[in-house]
């Protein structure tokens, strides 16, 4: 079986429905991929992610993993997957974002990042070599090359150094990926990130320069940083005109529910963001009839369920009141069942799209769709 599977593409967009095979199980796409940063997705258990939210996939990420637990210990419990028993497919970050995100912290050069640890301060050193070798040891299904992921708004003259410092740290990704073999038994399938800000030139450099490597999928990265919907979208578009058709397209980082339809609408097939889970644990939920905000007076005496069209049973029998109590009380339960009502939410969304991508109303769908899910209750 191959790696991906094209299934069937919309009449009226660029939307796929698809199926990625891993030693792991198999992934349906178009895909939500809950966050799990530290090999845990925030106030949710591994049983509430396979039996309620139904998830087919989760992200860990090389540079939190690296620092805590620690490779060694990764080792010690068998990679990833059976140190935290999570016996599904596993996606890791190369830690990129990471090393962007810590800008006071790091210093990037031709060799590598060298940064200080948000844990204790102490120094280390990322490079492509070292970083495909963690990610060999986390053992995940499906690992990321090492990249930079330029700030928005960015100069020209940085994004493209940045980007060719990008494809260099590729080619050795790629070079080291190949002469080593994973330490579990199973394979494990390198996906090259496509930058440039949104500068259209230096997309469409970087998506033929990842197109030509033939890699088993590809991710487009250096989106959802602060730049307008519009000019992500068309950045979106530009280079999934040159991504090859046969493998898999990851959208980095993205984003919001109706981010998410239009992204699809665009030919992206993988998604990940923390917003679910952040937003949940500020009292906001995404829901089938719109967002709520669970902190609201307005839902003291509201013995109405959550979210009444979830599939998710817990959702149609917890009141909005019970909720809100929750909230009001501080109790860590509801931080947990509003994780699970947005990771549901966002799990059924992308569940949906594919099922209209395969009828082939997808683009009628998803225009009633994002009208329903983008008002405040």
């Amino acid at each position: 079986m191959s790696f991906f599977s094209l299934i069937h593409t919309s009449p009226s967009s660029h939307a796929r429905a698809g199926s990625i095979a891993t030693a792991h199980g198999e992934i349906q796409t178009p895909i939500f991929m809950p966050v799990g940063t530290q090999a845990a997705v925030k106030a949710v258990h591994f049983s509430e992610l396979k039996n309620d939210i139904k998830a087919d996939i989760i992200l860990g990420n090389t540079y939190h993993l690296y620092l805590r637990p620690g490779i060694e210990v990764l080792k010690n419990g068998g990679g990833l997957q059976k140190f935290t028993g999570w016996n599904r497919p596993m996606l890791t970050d190369s830690g990129g974002f990471q090393v962007y995100s810590l800008a006071h912290r790091r210093k990037i050069t031709e060799d590598g990042v060298k940064f200080a640890s948000h844990i204790d301060g102490s120094y280390h050193l990322f490079t492509p070599e070292n970083v495909m070798d963690i990610q060999r040891a986390i053992g995940a299904d499906i690992i990321m090359a090492f990249d930079e992921c330029t700030p928005y708004p960015c100069e020209y003259n940085y994004a493209k150094n940045s980007l060719g410092l990008t494809h260099r740290w590729l080619d050795r990704c790629i070079e080291q990926f190949e002469k080593s073999e994973g330490l579990y038994g199973y394979p494990q399938h390198l996906f090259p990130i496509v930058q440039g800000s949104v500068y259209k030139d230096l997309r469409i450099e970087s998506a033929k320069y990842i197109a030509d490597k033939g890699a088993f999928g590809n991710a487009i990265g250096g989106l959802a940083v602060g730049e307008p919907a519009e000019e992500m979208y068309e950045m979106i578009e530009i280079v999934n005109d040159i991504l090859p058709q046969n493998a898999p397209r990851y959208l980095m980082g993205v984003g919001t529910p109706e981010n998410i339809l239009e992204a699809i609408d665009r030919g992206i097939d993988m998604f990940d963001c923390v917003m679910p889970t952040r937003n949940a644990r500020h009292g906001y939920l995404f829901t089938h009839q719109g967002i709520l905000h669970a902190k609201s007076k307005k839902w003291e005496f509201d013995l109405s369920p959550i979210d009444e069209l979830s599939g998710n049973e817990l959702l149609r029998t917890t009141s909005k009141s019970y909720l809100r109590h929750l909230f009001k009380c501080e109790e860590i339960l509801a931080m947990q069942i509003a994780s699970i009502n947005n990771l549901s939410f966002y799990l059924e969304l992308v569940r949906e799209a594919r099922q209209h991508i395969i009828e082939g109303d997808f683009s009628s769908w998803k225009k009633e769709k994002i009208k329903s899910i983008s008002c405040k209750l």
